[in-house]
């Protein structure tokens, strides 16, 4: 994939719900694009749309407004089929909680996606331990999730959403769980993954000290989203896409 090419880009992106007679703005009049090779941090409050957001990048949830494309491809014009291949083998996802299962060890949870896959057993072993060695944890492949530090689990959830090799990781508040020794670790893993293998990371935040590790910064504020005046934590007061904002909605 050339380093200048599109993978996620959104038009106009919008998301609402009705809560009783109340319409709620979760996601308003969002443009973005996020191009390979590209770590991006996405900060906000709980309640600002970030969760929202990276649901309908990944064809999670759909949009009520806009559009959202991969790598060319109008989401909302793809079969359930075809959205379930997308998240399957070309997104990577990373979530606040680690989501391991707890009988299986480390290697074993790494390895589910490329069972769910069909990958053959002479295949699954090498890329295994390719992904446990990228996060720093082949000599804990055999341990199970309790005997793991939570840094440790997280690498391990790093792992399990890379093993696929997706073009790009979408991680929702990675570290919300971890301390900051572990948190900044955690980011400076994504920034390497960038760096090193080329992979595109869109990470939602609310922790602003990590934000010098990414890319590009954005702000999201009541569903909209902000560019910053400068690749830091502060923001300015100027939307993204449009001055017009919706109601806050909860994550």
């Amino acid at each position: 994939m050339s380093a200048s090419e599109t993978i996620i880009h959104t038009g106009n992106l919008g998301r609402s719900f009705r809560v009783g007679s109340e319409e709620v703005v979760a996601v308003h009049d969002v443009t973005m694009e996020v191009r390979s090779g590209q770590f991006i941090a996405i900060v906000g409050r709980s309640g600002s749309g970030k969760t929202t957001l990276l649901n309908l990048m990944a064809g999670l949830d759909k949009p009520t407004s806009g559009t959202v494309t991969f790598e060319g491809r109008d989401l909302s014009r793809l079969t359930a089929k075809e959205l379930t291949q997308i998240r399957r083998h070309k997104i990577g996802f990373v979530f606040q909680s680690f989501g391991l299962l707890p009988l299986l060890s480390a290697f074993e949870n790494v390895e589910l996606p490329l069972r769910i896959s069909g990958v053959k057993r002479r295949e699954r072993e090498p890329r295994v331990q390719e992904a446990l060695e990228m996060v720093g944890l082949t000599r804990r492949a055999k341990h199970r999730p309790y005997e793991l530090s939570g840094g440790e689990q997280q690498r391990v959830a790093i792992a399990r959403a890379i093993v696929t090799r997706p073009p790009i990781l979408l991680a929702d508040e990675p570290t919300g769980e971890l301390d900051s020794v572990n948190a900044r670790a955690i980011f400076r893993l994504f920034e390497e993954m960038v760096r090193n293998q080329g992979l595109s990371v869109v990470a939602a935040t609310h922790d602003s000290t990590l934000l010098a590790m990414a890319d590009e910064v954005r702000e999201m504020r009541d569903g909209g989203l902000f560019a910053p005046d400068q690749p830091t934590a502060r923001f300015s007061n100027t939307p993204a896409t449009s001055p017009e904002q919706g109601t806050k909605a909860p994550d």
